[in-house]
């Protein structure tokens, strides 16, 4: 019965979410203080909800017993009503299965699984389907289906997603790509209930205007009300004031996803105001010159990012 209630929710996940990066301290452990700081400030926000131990949050780079502990503590201090979304994709699907039980015990609203990669050939679309069905119909919660093929190298086609939007656990995909002609196949062929949720910062407005649901942004969680009011404009049809405030943000989502990843991320949140600490090894924090580029295009944003 509560899967049940949880699953009718998601059927309506609208909105923009932030992919939230997960701090550690100097001495590379999880930091939950500065977790739960940064969550105050999330929360805050008009954001919808929230997605941790995503690509952004440096799940590929943690321990186990590390998730389960930021799960926990995040689960804590985000309200009830806003979705609470965990990453949960393994590269196998026992494995993957394991990590979806646990976070919905540590209680996440759903997870977010991403697609395994390592045996790039191997990973058929017939693959994609058993895996995907296998975590559904073992999860206590709505699962969505997750496509970074820029970081995986393998790539979850329209025509898969359609059968898997079939199960009635599975509620919705984030496409990480900028491939207009794929979100657009994406939206045409899952039902109007599949929340189709945009990665892609640079292509949020066209993706909004090929009807995807919402977007979960690593720039949402830098200049959240910018990423908020986009998705306002476009659903409310003002559409030139949405291409401008589009144009605007590019330059910042640029140098967040292709310039400098989840570096770039931590170091653009700190600019702001909230530490999230360094990245953890072996990536590398943003050089010097790579500061000065994001303080600049952080500068279009001072009164919202403050």
């Amino acid at each position: 019965m509560v899967a049940a209630v949880v699953y009718n929710y998601f059927m309506t996940l609208t909105g923009v979410l932030a992919p939230v990066p997960t701090p550690f301290d100097e001495q590379d452990r999880v930091d939950l203080v500065r977790l739960r700081a940064a969550f105050a400030r999330w929360v805050a926000s008009p954001l919808l909800g929230f997605v941790v131990l995503g690509s952004n949050g440096e799940a590929a780079l943690m321990d186990e017993d590390e998730s389960d502990r930021v799960i926990g503590a995040a689960r804590e201090v985000v309200p009830a009503g806003r979705p609470f979304i965990v990453g949960t994709g393994r590269e196998s699907t026992r494995a993957t299965v394991r990590a979806t039980k646990r976070a919905a015990a540590l209680g996440a609203d759903a997870v977010l699984v991403r697609t395994p990669g390592f045996f790039k050939s191997q990973m058929t679309n017939d693959v994609f389907v058993r895996h995907y069905t296998a975590v559904a119909d073992s999860s206590p919660v709505p699962v969505l289906l997750y496509n970074f093929t820029a970081v995986t190298g393998v790539n979850l086609l329209p025509a898969t997603a359609s059968i898997l939007a079939a199960h009635p656990n599975i509620v919705g995909m984030k496409e990480s790509g900028s491939d207009v002609a794929q979100i657009a196949d994406l939206v045409a062929q899952t039902p109007s209930s599949f929340s189709v949720m945009a990665g892609s910062s640079a292509t949020f407005y066209a993706a909004l205007c090929l009807g995807v649901a919402g977007g979960i942004l690593a720039l949402a969680g830098v200049v959240p009300h910018p990423c908020v009011r986009l998705f306002e404009l476009t659903r409310g049809g003002r559409h030139e004031e949405a291409r401008a405030l589009q144009r605007q943000l590019v330059p910042l989502g640029r140098l967040l996803s292709q310039a400098f990843g989840v570096a770039g991320l931590k170091a653009a949140m700190k600019m702001t105001g909230c530490d999230v600490g360094p990245p953890r090894p072996p990536l590398a924090p943003v050089p010097d010159a790579g500061l000065a580029l994001l303080r600049e295009a952080l500068a279009e944003f001072q009164e919202v990012a403050a």
